[in-house]
């Protein structure tokens, strides 16, 4: 055993970094605007997805800082926009935090159960009633970037709605595939405790010695050929290539299958190559300017482009994996392991903002000027969200919703929430 995992850590070098491009695994959320979540305990899950494994993040040379050292202590009214949001919206995405906080494996997780008991205890709060808690519980700290400065993007993402069926057909032609039994993920952090966050995928072969050596896993391009080396692992078949690469992005999504029913997928794995932007390729390549590459820019080139459509695919190496999830969440797991809330859910990046807990975003409407000031929870992570002020704001389910993350791209502000008394790096 240890033999192997020696050979393992020698094939680090060659073995392609893991970047997710996907965000959370599935199921419908509320309606935006309904009020029903903030009266319902956190979902109860079934034991089988009750822990879930912290979806992993990219990796990325960084200047080496300690964890949450960017944050800046900070006063309470220099929160933009606290007293003009509908606090009680949140607090049901907030229990949901606290029913995995204080008991999973979650950093500092003692420094939360305080305040998550004093959450439980309230019934129903309104406006006032959330202040209060917010105050005596949590101070306030300013999310800065690595450069001082206090303000980066922000943009959006949701859960796509796809057509699909459990059998292959011309109608249905394009897969999706569950993670492989001969992917070997290393988590690098086991090893080497600064790598947190950070893991390596690829294979086992063995050699002509008759050791084994971990070399990269397939490539997308790889995986697609025809017959598939992947073939007999489907869940189910799509029928557009387009919304198949754009479900790789978002990381969960909803099939409507031809029989009437509906499965919800989410992400499972991925094959630990780095994402390729195409729509950056499709800049370069002048075929869109940067103003039309959108999610929405972007599939419109795809449809009138079927005869370069698979080249330019196949240009990003990355590729993800699916499971089916059971079809009663009301919202995507996060890496945090608990369904997210559309509108009060953001993805951020862990070194620098503690995963679970409640921040104050200040932005603005996807391309307006409107200002868009809530309490949301941090709930999820992500491949391309880096930095100290990065979020990525989930906004539920559906075209609709696609809209809206498509076109988000704006600049704001976070202060993040912790526990009185919560000991960060000096």
């Amino acid at each position: 055993m240890q033999r192997l995992l020696i050979i393992i850590l020698l094939g680090i070098l060659t073995v392609s970094c893991a970047k997710k491009n996907a965000k959370p695994t599935i199921a419908k959320p509320n309606p935006p605007n309904c009020d029903c979540a903030q009266s319902q305990p956190p979902i109860q899950l079934p034991p089988s997805i009750q822990i879930a494994e912290p979806k992993p993040v990219e990796i990325k040379d960084t200047k080496s800082v300690p964890d949450y050292s960017l944050l800046k202590q900070a006063k309470w009214e220099e929160i933009d926009g606290l007293m003009e949001d509908d606090l009680s919206a949140a607090w049901g995405a907030w229990l949901q935090s606290c029913s995995t906080l204080p008991n999973q494996s979650v950093k500092n997780k003692p420094q939360w159960q305080p305040a998550c008991n004093a959450a439980k205890a309230l019934k129903k709060p309104n406006n006032a009633a959330i202040i209060t808690y917010l105050t005596t519980q949590f101070d306030v700290y300013s999310a800065t970037n690595l450069d001082g400065s206090n303000t980066g993007l922000i943009t959006g993402y949701y859960e796509p709605l796809l057509q699909g069926s459990r059998k292959q057909s011309s109608q249905y032609p394009h897969p999706l595939y569950k993670q492989p039994n001969d992917l070997v993920t290393v988590e690098l952090a086991d090893v080497y405790p600064e790598l947190k966050f950070k893991r390596i995928r690829g294979k086992l072969i063995d050699t002509k010695q008759g050791a084994k050596k971990l070399i990269p896993y397939m490539t997308r391009a790889e995986i697609e050929t025809n017959p598939s080396p992947l073939a007999g692992s489907e869940i189910v078949w799509i029928n557009d290539i387009i919304d198949v690469f754009f479900l790789q992005i978002q990381g969960s999504g909803l099939v409507n299958l031809d029989n009437g029913q509906q499965v919800h997928v989410g992400y499972a794995d991925q094959n630990g190559h780095a994402y390729n932007s195409i729509g950056r390729l499709l800049i370069e390549r002048n075929e869109l300017t940067a103003d039309q590459a959108s999610m929405q820019g972007i599939k419109n080139w795809a449809r009138n482009n079927l005869d370069k459509l698979r080249d330019l695919l196949n240009s990003n190496p990355s590729y993800v994996f699916f499971r089916e999830l059971p079809a009663d969440l009301p919202g995507p797991l996060g890496a945090l392991g608990v369904p997210i809330t559309a509108e009060r859910s953001v993805a951020i990046d862990p070194k620098y903002i503690p995963l679970g807990a409640p921040l104050f975003l200040s932005t603005t409407q996807p391309n307006s000027a409107k200002p868009l000031k809530r309490l949301m929870m941090a709930q999820d992570t992500g491949g391309a969200i880096k930095g100290g002020v990065r979020a990525d704001f989930f906004w539920g389910a559906g075209d609709a919703a696609g809209k809206q993350a498509g076109a988000m791209k704006q600049q704001g502000k976070v202060w993040v929430l912790l526990p009185k008394g919560y000991v960060l790096p000096k």
